[in-house]
Formats: structure tokens, C-alpha cells, sequence
């Protein structure tokens, strides 16, 4: 059976999905279950390499015929990705929940300091984000920016993704390496429209610190006012921002 991972409900053909994952899950245990429970990864063979290049493709078919060989979820190929990285680059839910079904790694990265968690979270791929933190993400891992995935998640105008990560305990004022947080990457790298707006508006929410300045000593409302943002400056100034 598929472990006890909870699924958003609107996953196109999500009864379909989890049949087909349930009956793979199946077929492999009773093959001997090889690829579900491993120690520390070994080095990839030509089966590994297999389930990683059908994941990548989203090809759930190819992933279970490379599973039944014998290949592994926890292997990974020459840029560090294991399967479920490469799913979650393409954004393939159903391979990624059948890996993560089998045990994959969620917190795994690659050699981009990637994992399926915060690639999903920094790219809005919410099907998958929800997956990942249903089976055990780190949500305050960091990305080679030195990043929570609530960061890019803010930068990028993921409104929802930025929803889902803020119901978790992600540290909503963590400083990556450019000395920024989730609120000031919002303000300088967004466009001040509808999306980063409302993401301004949902960290204000989560008791983000209004005032807590870049590494040069500038203020998140002092961006927003240099920047035009009028919307965005009317929210800080609203929540005592100086």
C-alpha cells in the first residue's frame, strides 16, 4: 500500500494515479521490494540511471519498469539529482508521488543545492510542495542562496505556494546571503502588481518584521516608495513600518 501521504484533491486523474501507484508499490514488493527499502544510496547503476531518466520525462510507466529492474529511488545521476528531483524539475505529480510513495527523499539536493522541496516551493509547483511537505520537508533547509523556500516562493509571485508554506513553521523573517528576507525579495524583485501585493499582504499577516532592513540598512518601505508601490508602501505603513 501507499504510505500514508495526504493528496490535494484536485490533482487531475489523482483515483487513477494512486491505483497505478498502488498496484507498482505492489508488483515490487512482491518482487522483492529492492527499490523500497534502501540504506545509503550506492553508486547509480544503469537501472538507477533508468528510473531518474523516465522520472524526468514523467514517463510513470518507465519509472516502474526501471523499479522492477531493480533500480533504486535514492541513487543519483551526474548533476546530483535523485528520481524525485528530476520529476519535480518537470513538474511531473504523479511520478513524484509515486517516488515519494516508495520511500524517495524529499529533503535530498543536488549538486544546485535543489531538493523536491524547495525547487517545488521557489517554482510554484504546488501539487508537488504539498506532497513533499506531507512527507517530512525541511522547511527551514536552505538553498544555495542561503534561502527558506519561502523566500523565492515570495520573489517569484507564487501567491499560493507562499499560502501553503506560511501554514508551516518556516522562519518568516530568515535573511539569505544577498541580506534579504521573504518580504524584502517580494518587494525588490517583484513587480508591485496583484501577486506580490498579496504576498506583501499575507507576510504582514504572518507577523513578518516590516522594519527589518537589507544589508545596506534599507527598510522594506523605503523600497516600496523608491519603487512606486503604493499599495505595497500603504500595507507596512499600515503594520507600523518606519
Amino acid at each position: 500500500m501507499i504510505p500514508d501521504v495526504a493528496v490535494p484533491a484536485r490533482i487531475p486523474g489523482i483515483r487513477s494515479v494512486l491505483a497505478a501507484a498502488a498496484g507498482v508499490l505492489l508488483n515490487l514488493w512482491l518482487a522483492g521490494g529492492a527499490a523500497l527499502a534502501q540504506g545509503p544510496a550506492p553508486a547509480a547503476n544503469e537501472n538507477d540511471l533508468a528510473v531518474i531518466a523516465a522520472a524526468a520525462k514523467g514517463e510513470l510507466d518507465g519509472v516502474a519498469r526501471a523499479m522492477r529492474a531493480g533500480g533504486g529511488v535514492k541513487a543519483r545521476d551526474a548533476q546530483g539529482r535523485t528520481a524525485l528531483l528530476a520529476a519535480t524539475y518537470g513538474n511531473h505529480v504523479p511520478v513524484a508521488l509515486l517516488l515519494m510513495a516508495a520511500g524517495s527523499d524529499v529533503n535530498a539536493k543536488d549538486n544546485q543545492e535543489n531538493s523536491a522541496f524547495l525547487l517545488a516551493g521557489a517554482e510554484g509547483y504546488l501539487d508537488i510542495l504539498k506532497l513533499t511537505l506531507r512527507s517530512g520537508a525541511d522547511v527551514k533547509s536552505t538553498n544555495r542562496y542561503g534561502g527558506t523556500a519561502l523566500i523565492p516562493a515570495a520573489h517569484h509571485g507564487h501567491v499560493e505556494a507562499v499560502k501553503e508554506l506560511l501554514k508551516t513553521a518556516v522562519p518568516v523573517d530568515h535573511v539569505n546571503k544577498l541580506g534579504w528576507t521573504a518580504l524584502l525579495e517580494a518587494i525588490i524583485l517583484g513587480d508591485g502588481g496583484a501577486r506580490h501585493t498579496e504576498i506583501v499582504r499575507l507576510l504582514v499577516a504572518a507577523k513578518a518584521n516590516v522594519n527589518l532592513a537589507d544589508k545596506d540598512g534599507v527598510a522594506p518601505l523605503a523600497h516600496a516608495r523608491r519603487r512606486g508601490y503604493a499599495e505595497i508602501a500603504r500595507i507596512l505603513e499600515a503594520a507600523g513600518a518606519k
